[in-house]
């Protein structure tokens, strides 16, 4: 015979207590428990509600506030003792209540159901952990981009295809990766506006009849208003995928900046070295520095991706209303929205940290022949050469340099004019990669006074952010 547990608080109509083995299938509280503070906050503001509208006298609204603020303060001090049997975090809390200040604390769950009550503490953490992502994609971005202040002469090849195309700067670069973080932040925001909308108060799936004054509560936690329909409140977990969506776009980001952090700094490319505080080695090969945090970046993409495919297979086929198939959420966005938070301050500190070997970026620009485009462009606009003609004979001089062993950039000035009588001293600027690099000066482009514009630009829109 299976063992039984305890009576629930909701067992009324059961003869017989829960089976053991029902318990730990069941229970959420192993990791629901995270979701204290969200759900003593929504237990407090309940209760001036539930004293607002009468349900509640003084005495029993200052004994219940007294008995929450005690369970809290146990909580945070480590002496709370969670017990599977209680289910969820939300019995725990009321069960310790109910023994704290006897059948007063009875009275707290008038009004609502565990199904609004749920939705509004995952709601609560939702919106305080985007904020706090928030904060930490700024921080990286500053980081970036007082990096990237200081090295928006320092030459690199930009690459398409991975292969040399055009000279860039290392700022240029940074600044691209800032865009990408400029737009997680965004899309956050738009998530969070989205979904700031309380649950709390529409009971179990149709209201209630006691009068809720759910203006007041959404007003007391901070939301803009309250949900519309009482169905829809507590079946929705809409707010919880575009997190993990976010946190899946945000990651992909993130490992394709890793990415580059990978090659940049093999002996290939040479051009950033990791800090030892963020590198590891080899335990037969002593002469290794491996670059296992971007590493590690690049893996937390694909568990962002199976967090977010694991709550759209639970979605996809629920009827409307709560299911207990909602209670998969929590694991997946809890996953994902700590590794979002690791991974954001651990590559904050390696790039604090990074040391960028310009020498390497700038020789590796000699290669590939970076400023043919250039030349190109030179033959048609200086020499009136057609394109197709201009093309033809930069490819000359590029087999040219290939047979030399050398770029186009280091060739002589008569070696260059040797192809055509149109070709003039001035060629020698445009094959300069400083100049090439310089010479793009459209919005948007590399020239290091426009890459200068734009870490201005993005160090000012961070500043109105944060302000």
């Amino acid at each position: 015979m299976a063992q039984e547990s305890k009576q629930k608080l909701w067992g009324g109509r059961f003869s017989k207590g829960s089976a053991v083995l029902l318990d730990r299938f069941n229970a959420s509280i192993p990791f629901d428990y995270k979701l204290w503070k969200y759900d003593i906050n929504g237990s407090l503001a309940h209760s001036f509600m539930l004293h607002k509208i009468g349900i509640l006298d003084s005495d029993e609204l200052e004994s219940i506030h007294q008995g929450l603020k005690q369970i809290a303060l146990e909580i945070e001090n480590g002496e709370f003792e969670f017990k599977l049997e209680d289910e969820d975090i939300h019995m725990a809390i009321e069960s310790a209540l109910i023994n704290k200040i006897g059948d007063v604390g009875k009275k707290l769950h008038t009004a609502r159901s565990r199904n609004d009550q749920v939705a509004l503490d995952f709601r609560l953490y939702v919106k305080d952990k985007i904020k706090g992502l928030q904060g930490r994609i700024i921080e990286l971005m500053s980081v970036l981009l007082d990096l990237a202040s200081r090295h928006t002469e320092s030459i690199m090849p930009g690459m398409t295809h991975l292969q040399h195309a055009q000279p860039i700067n290392f700022g240029f670069h940074l600044v691209c990766w800032s865009e990408n973080l400029r737009r997680d932040f965004k899309r956050l925001q738009s998530s969070y506006e989205r979904n700031d909308y309380l649950p709390l108060g529409v009971g179990a799936l149709a209201g209630t009849p006691y009068g809720n004054d759910r203006e007041f509560l959404a007003k007391t936690l901070g939301f803009s208003a309250p949900t519309l329909n009482a169905m829809d409140s507590v079946s929705d977990r809409d707010f919880a995928l575009d997190l993990l969506y976010d946190i899946a776009m945000l990651l992909m980001h993130i490992s394709r900046f890793a990415e580059e952090l990978v090659l940049w700094s093999t002996c290939e490319f040479g051009f950033v070295s990791i800090s030892d505080s963020y590198a590891t080695g080899s335990s037969i090969m002593p002469q290794k520095k491996n670059p296992d945090v971007p590493e590690l970046l690049r893996a937390k993409s694909g568990r962002a991706y199976g967090n977010l495919i694991s709550l759209l297979t639970t979605m996809k086929a629920l009827p409307f209303a709560y299911n207990k198939d909602t209670q998969e959420d929590k694991e997946v966005v809890f996953n994902s929205v700590e590794n979002a938070e690791i991974s954001l301050e651990i590559l904050k500190e390696v790039m604090q940290t990074l040391k960028i070997n310009t020498r390497a970026m700038e020789q590796a620009a000699k290669k590939g022949h970076l400023c043919a485009t250039d030349l190109a462009d030179y033959l048609v606009r200086e020499a009136k050469i057609p394109f197709r003609e201009a093309h033809h004979i930069t490819g000359q001089i590029v087999a040219m340099a290939e047979e030399k062993g050398c770029d186009i950039s280091e060739l002589s000035l008569d070696e260059v004019m040797s192809f055509n009588d149109r070709i003039k001293v001035d060629v020698l600027e445009v094959l300069s990669l400083k100049n090439s690099m310089n010479a793009r000066t459209s919005l948007g482009g590399t020239a290091s006074k426009n890459t200068k514009d734009q870490i201005e630009y993005l160090k000012e829109w961070i500043k109105n952010v944060r302000n």
